[in-house]
């Protein structure tokens, strides 16, 4: 048996007393790191590994894989991020440029869901994602279904994906899915999740479902993966695969991975409820803070100007007493502010105590049960759509993509 391996070569492995063959990687913590077919790596001593046959000596680009033509046709609309890379084999190195051939040579299990148009809209780490990408993500999603596609697959990062799925909520009617899917892990490791998750938002992208969604795993096992409403979702965790939650409500679906199957509850938005629109306007200049015992009024100061101001209080939505006079100055010089929690449930309501209803007199409104971020993102949208204060306070208060719960679930 060989021990030393270059980056392409063809192996067969031994992991789970069966015979594997694959695609060797690297070398990961004295573990060679070996890719199936299916797309999935695993970590196996090189010992039990064997030479099948060297890299070949090509270009790095991917080998063109058979697009069957009488499967639904997808678009995936890459911004970057972990999953929309692809492996150079022979260096090692992650690239976020890819085409179809390339994400299915990364994904193989991908081609027997479907057929894929592709565009590399941005390849930017998602801490990078401004409100003017939103607005070029939206139209791109927009040309897509008007082109006729079953669905959308958005790949991006994890880190700010919930603020793009909101954000594309509010700008764009659909009648199919749009599904935004990452990867907690890169491609290169042995637990990377982006296999599992590329395919099963494949198989959003086809069901039922008439909504922005986000599709990741539903526990840290490759078992299935939950379809989060892009209103409703958050992420909980820095690193585990299920770092992805619905906050308020239940996941809208589910997605097992062993047998392919999608399962959509009565809350989610069905296919064909909505005729396609595109509402692209946003109003950058809106800002979220979050409220910290002992916070100085004097940093309010540098939001005067702004258009909105989302504000993240204590509990039932409270900020300390010293921030309400200039707070209402904000307010009177012409910005929208919406008073959010920082809980992760649970509903804002500032008649119950004195400082809540001082800062309803001062002209506050209340977010209910908004998350802090989609409300800064709806708060864009309303004041890039609505220039008369009070309708768009009004607007504000109402629930316009499931983002606004009329009461909340019961242990949510």
């Amino acid at each position: 048996m060989s021990t030393t391996f270059s980056a392409g070569d063809h192996v067969t492995c031994t992991y789970g007393g069966k015979s594997h063959s694959g695609t060797y990687i690297t070398d990961r913590d004295g573990m060679a790191v070996v890719k199936l077919a299916s797309g999935y790596n695993i970590g196996v001593e090189k010992a039990c590994c064997t030479l099948v046959s060297p890299a070949p000596a090509s270009s790095s680009r991917a080998v063109p894989i058979r697009q069957d033509p009488k499967l639904p046709e997808l678009a995936i609309i890459s911004t970057g991020g972990t999953i929309a890379s692809r492996i150079d084999y022979r260096t090692g190195a992650v690239t976020s440029q890819f085409d179809a051939d390339d994400i299915l040579t990364a994904i193989p299990a991908l081609a027997e869901i479907g057929r894929y148009r592709t565009k590399v809209l941005y390849t930017i780490l998602s801490e990078n994602m401004t409100p003017a990408i939103w607005q070029e993500l939206a139209k791109a999603v927009y040309d897509e279904i008007k082109h006729g596609v079953t669905g959308v697959i958005v790949t991006h990062g994890t880190d700010t994906m919930a603020y793009s799925a909101a954000a594309i909520s509010f700008m764009l009617d659909t009648p199919v899915p749009v599904i935004f899917v990452g990867s907690q892990r890169s491609a290169d490791r042995p637990s990377s999740d982006n296999a599992m998750n590329g395919v099963c938002a494949a198989l959003a992208a086809e069901s039922d479902l008439g909504e922005v969604a986000v599709v990741m795993h539903a526990t840290t096992n490759d078992d299935s993966c939950a379809i989060h409403r892009g209103t409703r979702v958050r992420k909980m965790h820095t690193s585990r695969r299920d770092a992805f939650r619905s906050i308020g409500i239940p996941p809208v679906g589910t997605v097992d991975y062993a047998t392919r199957a999608v399962t959509l509850t009565g809350e989610a938005v069905r296919r064909g409820t909505h005729k396609l629109a595109l509402h692209d306007k946003l109003e950058p200049h809106c800002a979220l803070i979050q409220f910290y015992p002992g916070m100085s009024p004097d940093l309010l100061k540098a939001y005067n100007g702004y258009k909105g101001l989302v504000l993240a209080g204590t509990g039932l939505g409270h900020v300390s007493t010293a921030l309400i006079p200039p707070i209402k100055k904000l307010i009177a010089g012409g910005t929208q502010v919406v008073m959010t929690s920082q809980c992760m449930n649970g509903r804002v309501c500032d008649r119950v105590y004195d400082t809540g209803r001082d800062l309803l007199a001062a002209g506050v409104i209340e977010g209910g049960d908004m998350l802090a971020e989609v409300a800064l993102t709806k708060q864009m949208w309303v004041l890039g759509n609505e220039k008369d204060p009070a309708k768009a306070a009004a607007l504000m208060a109402t629930d316009l993509k499931g983002e606004c719960m009329p009461r909340s679930a019961h242990g949510l």
